[in-house]
């Protein structure tokens, strides 16, 4: 089985940062894209930011050049730094992988359980 485990939301002041990380555990074999959905109260859920293994990145409007997807491929790991947070950025923010695990032969798309950003004063 694969895991995709978020860690480090909580609450902020608007203007701070947070850094999240999304782990892929488990029957993991190849990593073909991380990144990072969120979803807001009575809202879709939507794409924050996504890297792909041949180092293409893709970020929404909302976010560019306030938050910085990174990867760790030795570490199957995927950091999400989020600065200059505003309280329209608060949201359960989702980790997403599209990966091939060892009991597929073709590529999955995956979820994590979610992690809470909230910013407010």
């Amino acid at each position: 089985q694969v895991q995709l485990v978020e860690s480090g939301g909580g609450l902020v002041q608007p203007g701070g940062s947070l850094r999240l990380s999304c782990v892929a555990s488990g029957t993991v074999y190849s990593i073909k894209t991380m990144g990072w959905y969120r979803q807001a109260p009575g809202m879709q859920r939507e794409l924050v930011a996504r890297i792909v293994d041949n180092g293409e990145i893709n970020y929404a409007d909302s976010v560019k050049d306030r938050f910085t997807i990174s990867r760790d491929n030795a570490k199957n790991t995927a950091y999400l730094q989020m600065d200059s947070l505003r309280p329209e950025d608060t949201a359960v923010y989702y980790c997403n992988s599209l990966l091939l695990s060892r009991t597929h032969l073709a590529f999955s798309e995956f979820w994590g359980q979610g992690t809470q950003v909230t910013v407010s004063s």
